[in-house]
């Protein structure tokens, strides 16, 4: 039985001259081993040899190699809200200016704050988060919303023109107070509300919201005038 012996070449290199004239050598005493090719490049091999005295014979060993891939998945969020959409109970958005009056007319006695905003309004988003805290801490008072954009001749005849910008209104005061707020001075509104939030009975009808007629609901209509002949 003939002794295999193992040659550790660690890093045996072998010229593009010397491949040449091996595989020659080997493809002529067998040939049914498939041609070496590539031989430009200089590669390295594990040999293992024989002590029997036949032709050394290479043993190729080629290493596996485990690839492996990083898969990062990215999950875009359409469903949420925008930031003005997240609104307290007692947060109404209102689009036109027959809901504006409409909802000053159904609040009664109570208590309602009037935001003037703009959703590109970096000053706007920056306070909203704290108005919401302040709306779910006083659900007796009506907090309604009016995108500046949606609604510029009713925001134009009611002289707003700074936004964040806020109305006070309570049942037949009327409108009570107006002013421009930001975050730093948030104050403002809660000293408004302070003032303004009291028990207090309203007596006689609304009254109008500057330009804006205000009519209590269920109220009839004008009659056109009719004309009279001689």
């Amino acid at each position: 039985m003939a002794d295999v012996i193992r040659l550790p070449f660690h890093s045996l290199r072998f010229s593009s001259s010397l491949l040449t004239s091996f595989a020659s050598s080997l493809n002529s005493l067998q040939p049914g081993l498939p041609p070496i090719q590539n031989l430009d490049k200089r590669v390295v091999y594990p040999l293992l040899y024989s002590s029997a005295g036949d032709f050394p014979r290479p043993a190729f060993r080629p290493r596996k190699q485990l690839v492996s891939f990083k898969v990062q998945a990215t999950v875009t969020e359409t469903d949420q809200p925008k930031w003005w959409e997240k609104n307290a109970p007692n947060m109404v958005d209102v689009h036109s200016t027959q809901e504006f009056l409409g909802a000053l007319g159904h609040a009664g006695d109570r208590l309602v704050i009037v935001e003037f905003y703009g959703t590109w309004c970096a000053s706007c988003r920056a306070l909203f988060p704290k108005l919401r805290r302040t709306a779910e801490e006083h659900p007796e008072i009506l907090f309604l919303k009016v995108n500046f954009d949606e609604n510029k001749p009713m925001c134009k005849s009611m002289n707003v023109k700074v936004l964040p910008y806020f109305h006070f209104y309570r049942g037949a005061d009327g409108q009570l107070e107006s002013f421009s707020c930001s975050l730093a001075k948030f104050q403002k509104i809660k000293d408004a509300i302070e003032t303004h939030n009291t028990a207090r009975c309203s007596i006689g009808p609304p009254k109008g919201v500057g330009d804006l007629k205000l009519e209590p609901p269920g109220a009839p209509k004008d009659k056109p005038a009719e004309s009279t002949s001689v």
